[in-house]
């Protein structure tokens, strides 16, 4: 009896490690691909255009559509079989490219072309990002949880430094062309990786065929709504995360490289290398985010991460009220490379965390709506801050903003941790 419940254990642990193998490998292949090619699309638009606006469509057409079909890809995630759906999405990026690919051997690779296939390769890729989201717990067990969303952080972390220096060096050599079809061969490619995928290996999944198989948008979405106002726990985890992806907005997206390349003066490759340095904080913290929530609570982490992050954002600014002493280019660089450093650290710590709570509390049924919801808010919220940001700019002194900012996000996460218990070992589906 002990031999074979020792060859089952085994069974399982293999197709658990199957399940992370195929997830890591098609999520490299499919990250990187998609990083490189906007890197190189956008660069191929500012090239045969030459105009600033028709650049700006490229990234609208990457983002807007984005906020509106995350509603609309939650309810999706929740009704449908996952696996069928990922699949599909990444399939669908693929047939899209391939079509531009025949088109522009035909006719050229017109401008229209380029802003129809952003906009569809934005729509299919958001409708798979949030039901891959909701599937994790559904392919690993509970205590790979968070091994799996650390993977998905470090890939998208790597990604984000390597894509643009490795996309920038491609366009050079290649076609735009090139980029689309290998583009299209990533997806298709992830969809085999998925197709092998036991998207049912943890026994969560509800069963499917007794689902409604009617989609009632807004009815949909106002349950999800319901459920984030009805759990406190999950009401605090967004009210956090909204207001650290809208604080990181005002306090440091805008304000940090007016600080560096116009107060400061800083040349453009130390901005680089400052920009540079927030992705590698962040692979630091997904390498390390399990060893330090095994070792003290997380509700603890959280109030410690929310004093970290809110230093960090005074000491953006601090240069600003010494700027008189006339530092080396070199010390202001190494100085705002640490800080973004443990920036990206401290995020990381905070965001993969509130992912694995959410995946393990909110019920499968619910999990889409909810979680997209937030992700609609955050995006939406986001341009807020960031034109806000943009306006106090010119009203203002520099160091206000990140002092203001640091000081706001202290009082709103300490305040939205009081009472709660986020610890991870606690936390029951």
């Amino acid at each position: 009896m002990r031999s074979i419940a020792l060859m089952l254990e085994n069974k399982k642990d293999y197709k658990e490690f199957n399940n992370l193998l195929l997830y890591s490998i098609g999520n490299i292949i499919s990250v990187f691909g998609t990083c490189i090619f906007s890197f190189a699309l956008d660069l191929y638009v500012l090239k045969i255009t030459g105009s600033s606006l028709s650049f700006a469509i490229s990234l609208i057409l990457g983002t807007v559509p984005m906020i509106i079909v995350n509603p609309l890809a939650g309810v999706i995630a929740d009704k449908f079989d996952k696996k069928k759906l990922v699949i599909l999405m990444d399939l669908l990026n693929g047939a899209v490219l391939i079509i531009v690919y025949l088109l522009s051997i035909v006719n050229g690779l017109r401008l229209a072309m380029i802003y129809i296939s952003i906009l569809l390769l934005t729509i299919f890729t958001t409708i798979f990002s949030v039901t891959m989201e909701t599937a994790k717990p559904n392919i690993v067990s509970e205590k790979m949880l968070l091994n799996i969303n650390s993977v998905s952080k470090l890939i998208n972390s790597i990604s984000s430094i390597l894509g643009p220096v490795i996309g920038g060096l491609v366009f050079a050599i290649f076609d735009i062309r090139t980029f689309i079809i290998v583009n299209s061969i990533s997806f298709i490619f992830s969809a085999a990786c998925e197709f092998f995928m036991d998207f049912r290996f943890n026994g969560r999944s509800y069963d499917h065929d007794k689902q409604p198989g009617r989609v009632n948008l807004l009815g949909d979405i106002k349950e999800g709504f319901n459920y984030i106002c009805s759990n406190e726990n999950i009401k605090s985890l967004f009210i956090m995360l909204i207001s650290l992806n809208f604080f990181l907005g005002f306090s440091v997206t805008v304000p940090l490289p007016y600080i560096i390349n116009s107060v400061l003066k800083l040349n453009s490759r130390s901005f680089g290398i400052i920009q540079g340095a927030f992705p590698v904080g962040m692979i630091i913290g997904a390498l390390c985010v399990k060893k330090i929530s095994e070792k003290t609570s997380y509700t603890r982490l959280l109030k410690k991460l929310s004093v970290i992050l809110s230093l960090s954002m005074l000491l953006i600014g601090l240069p600003i009220l010494f700027s008189n002493l006339q530092f080396l280019s070199s010390v202001y660089m190494v100085y705002y490379c640490m800080v973004m450093v443990v920036f990206g650290f401290a995020i990381a710590l905070i965001d993969i965390p509130i992912s694995y709570l959410m995946q393990i509390t909110i019920p499968e049924n619910f999990r889409g709506r909810v979680m997209s919801i937030g992700i609609s808010i955050v995006k939406t919220l986001l341009p807020a801050a960031l034109l806000l940001s943009g306006i106090l700019l010119k009203l203002i002194p520099t160091y206000i903003m990140p002092i203001t900012g640091g000081m706001m996000l202290l009082v709103i996460n300490i305040t939205s941790v009081k009472n709660r218990n986020f610890d991870l070992s606690s936390e029951k589906p």
